[in-house]
C-alpha cells in the first residue's frame, strides 16, 4: 500500500519555516550552478558559433593563431589563385589579406585590457554575413579610419561612434558601430589594412581568409598549402580555428564545475538537516503510519519523494533567480590571442533543465539517509517515544 501524495505535500506546508529555508538553500545553489553553466556556454558559443562552411584561414605554419602570425604580402597572390577558390559576381577571387594587433587600451572602468584591431578591405565583409553595420558607415581605403563592434564601444569610451581614438602613431575616427550576432567579430575592431600595417610599421600579413568553391576544393587547398614547403603557411577551416580558441574557456569551466560541486554539497546536507529534523518530529506519525499496515519501503518512498519536491522547488526557483543574468555581457582574458574576448551569458532551455536536474539529486542525496532511517524505525520503539 502506497502513502498518497497529498499526506507529503501536507507534512511540507505543516512544516513550512523548514521547508521554505531549504528551498531557498538548493535555489540558490542552482543559481550559481545555471551562472556558472551559462557563463562557459557563453563563452564557448562565441568561438563556435563562429565560422562559415567551406572557408578557410590561412596562417603561418606553426602559429596558433592570427596574432602571432605573420608572412610576406607576396604570398598572398600564391593562395589567392589557387584551383579551387570561390570567386565573387566581377570573377575576383574570394580571398584576402588581413594584418591583426594587439592593441593595449584604456577601459570604462579606468583600467588598461589589450584587444584586437583588425586590418582588413570591405570586399572581406562579404565572407562574413554575420557582421552587418548598425551605426555610421563603414571606413574607407586609405584613411585612418575604424568601425567598432557595439559591445566594444559600451566597453572603450574612444570607440563610441563620433570619438577619435589614439592608437599606434595617429589618430583614428571611429565612424561606425558593427554587431555580429554574438561571435568572436564582438570582441574586435576594424580599419583599412593599409592605414593599420602602415601605422604599426608591419608590411606583412598576418592571416589570409577565403572561400572554397566546395568541401572538395577546400580539402584540396589545404593539401596543396601543406605540401607547399616555399611558402611554410597552413590553411585551417574558419569553424575549426575558433572552436579551437574556446580552450580559453577550459579553466573557468573547471572553476564553475568546482563551485557547483561546493554548493552542491553544502545543498545536500541542508536537505538531510531538514529531513532529519522532520523524522525525530513525526515519530508518532511514522508510527501510526507502520501500525495502519504501511511498510518500510513505502514510508521510505515517501520521505525520498518529500525530499524530490523539496528540491525540485529549490529548481524552480534557482532558475528564476539566473534568469535575469540572461544576455549580460562579460569580458575574459583570452590566453591564445593575449586580447580580451567579449561574450554573453546564454541560459538555454538545456541549461535550465540541467539546474532542475541538478536539483533533483540534490533531493534525493540529502533525503535518502533520513528516509531509510525512517524506514528503518521499529514499531516499538516508536510506540515507546
Amino acid at each position: 500500500m502506497k502513502i498518497p501524495l497529498r499526506y507529503n505535500l501536507g507534512s511540507l506546508l505543516a512544516r513550512r519555516t523548514g521547508t521554505a529555508m531549504t528551498v531557498v538553500g538548493i535555489g540558490l545553489t542552482v543559481a550559481i550552478f545555471v551562472i556558472m553553466t551559462a557563463l562557459v556556454w557563453g563563452l564557448e558559443s562565441t568561438f563556435v558559433e563562429t565560422g562559415h562552411d567551406n572557408q578557410l584561414i590561412v596562417i603561418r605554419q606553426g602559429s596558433l593563431n592570427e596574432t602571432n602570425s605573420y608572412f610576406g604580402r607576396d604570398l598572398f597572390q600564391v593562395v589567392r589563385f589557387l584551383p579551387g577558390v570561390s570567386r565573387g559576381e566581377n570573377r575576383e577571387p574570394l580571398a584576402f589579406g588581413e594584418i591583426v594587433v594587439n592593441v593595449n587600451h584604456t577601459r570604462i572602468d579606468g583600467e588598461n585590457s589589450n584587444f584586437i584591431l583588425r586590418g582588413t578591405v570591405e570586399p572581406a565583409l562579404a565572407l562574413r554575413p554575420e557582421v552587418r553595420l548598425v551605426e555610421g558607415r563603414m571606413f574607407r581605403g586609405g584613411l585612418r579610419e575604424l568601425v567598432a563592434s557595439r559591445a566594444m564601444s559600451a566597453r572603450f569610451p574612444d570607440l563610441a561612434l563620433g570619438s577619435t581614438v589614439h592608437l599606434g602613431r595617429s589618430d583614428w575616427n571611429v565612424v561606425g558601430i558593427f554587431e555580429s550576432g554574438g561571435s568572436a567579430y564582438d570582441s574586435e575592431a576594424w580599419g583599412d589594412y593599409g592605414a593599420v600595417a602602415q601605422d604599426w610599421d608591419r608590411p606583412v600579413y598576418s592571416s589570409i581568409i577565403l572561400r572554397a568553391e566546395s568541401d572538395a576544393a577546400a580539402a584540396q587547398i589545404r593539401t596543396r598549402i601543406a605540401d607547399d614547403q616555399r611558402i611554410n603557411l597552413q590553411a585551417i577551416p574558419q569553424k575549426q580555428y575558433f572552436s579551437d580558441l574556446a580552450s580559453a574557456s577550459t579553466g573557468i569551466k573547471l572553476l564553475g564545475n568546482f563551485i557547483a560541486v561546493i554548493m552542491g554539497i553544502g545543498a545536500c546536507f541542508a536537505a538531510m538537516n531538514m529531513m532529519y529534523g522532520s523524522v525525530m518530529s513525526r515519530t508518532r506519525e511514522i508510527a501510526t503510519l507502520r501500525a495502519i499496515g504501511f511498510r518500510g519501503r513505502s514510508i521510505l518512498a515517501s520521505f525520498l519523494l518529500e525530499s524530490m519536491i523539496v528540491g525540485c522547488l529549490g529548481g524552480i526557483l534557482g532558475c528564476l533567480l539566473a534568469l535575469p543574468m540572461h544576455g549580460i555581457s562579460a569580458a575574459t582574458a583570452n590566453f591564445e590571442t593575449f586580447s580580451e574576448v567579449l561574450f554573453h551569458f546564454k541560459i538555454t532551455p538545456g541549461i535550465l533543465l540541467r539546474g532542475i536536474l541538478f536539483a533533483v539529486t540534490v533531493g534525493i542525496l540529502g533525503g535518502y539517509l533520513p528516509a531509510r532511517r525512517a524506514a528503518r524505525l521499529r514499531l516499538i520503539d516508536l510506540l515507546r517515544e
